[in-house]
């Protein structure tokens, strides 16, 4: 029987240098994930405080992409090209042994957050990615970092409410990731007729994925269905209010404090200028400044 891997993956804007190839094989739940923040929560003490809207809804239309994958892409799409400081938003499943390609990357950190499966992920840094997010920081130490689901903290405000912690936190729980950028990554269960407040620093920006079920975002009840991203406003509001209704709901919660940077992107190079790309092109056809082992590099899991 062939199983199918499910995964969210976001884009952040960071720095990584890598040369990597995925595979994805059979049915294990695992997060991998290169990103974390510092602290946010959530109490019933917020419950009377006005709560963030929705500003856009944005549905993540299905394409095929790399081998054997089917890609919704929300952010990183014509319609919400980027969200600050977030490059791209991806849902997708891979059929068993399939995968994307051995690829380059620079100026941004990856987030995978796995669904349903598992996977395999290469590098020729040793696994390694080098991660900052302001310009003064490109240049940090590289690290990688693993979380099977069962290591994964949970908040349980109430019953039929469950939150995994992946980044930030959440109603006194905290993520066991910590990394340079100021992120929440927060996974939602709610069964039907529930409501749930969520801080959120009133600086950050911030968006909800909806995996499954309808949700209503807000004082003036917003609806969002399966499938699509819902960026929320900017108006310092530090609550989110979410319920569902007549059924249950999954989604995510992410937000992050924007860079308010130059965004300048050629594929998977992500910088702050054209120069820098046209840098980035040079190091990486020359094999130097972090790419010394790509052109001869490859894959073990890809061929």
């Amino acid at each position: 029987m062939i199983s199918i891997f499910k995964a969210i993956l976001t884009y952040i804007i960071l720095h990584a240098l890598t040369v990597a190839y995925f595979n994805y094989t059979s049915n294990t739940s695992i997060l991998s994930i290169f990103n974390n923040n510092n602290s946010n929560s959530s109490s019933s003490t917020f419950a009377n405080m006005p709560s963030r809207s929705i500003v856009k809804a944005v549905l993540s239309a299905e394409q095929a992409e790399g081998r054997g994958a089917r890609v919704r892409r929300s952010i990183g799409r014509p319609e919400l090209r980027n969200h600050d400081p977030f490059l791209m938003l991806d849902e997708f499943n891979v059929d068993a042994n399939g995968g994307f390609p051995d690829h380059p990357h620079r100026g941004f950190e990856t987030v995978t957050y796995m669904l349903e499966g598992q996977f395999q992920h290469e590098d020729f840094a040793a696994r390694k990615l080098w991660i900052n997010l302001p310009k003064e920081h490109k240049m940090c130490e590289p690290q990688y970092q693993e979380l099977l689901d069962k290591e994964i903290p949970r908040a349980t405000p109430e019953d039929g409410v469950i939150i995994k912690v992946i980044a930030g936190e959440s109603h006194g729980v905290q993520s066991k990731i910590y990394t340079r950028t100021p992120t929440m990554y927060l996974d939602f269960r709610l069964e039907k007729n529930k409501s749930v407040m969520q801080t959120i620093p009133k600086t950050y920006t911030g968006f909800l994925y909806v995996l499954k079920g309808t949700i209503y975002i807000g004082d003036n009840e917003f609806v969002g269905k399966a499938h699509h991203t819902l960026t929320l406003t900017e108006d310092g509001a530090e609550t989110v209010k979410i319920s569902t209704k007549d059924e249950d709901a999954h989604f995510v919660f992410i937000a992050g404090e924007p860079l308010k940077e130059p965004i300048v992107q050629h594929g998977p190079f992500v910088m702050n200028s054209q120069e820098e790309i046209y840098e980035t092109f040079d190091d990486y056809q020359s094999g130097k400044n972090g790419f010394e082992r790509a052109r001869n590099w490859q894959s073990s899991i890809a061929h």
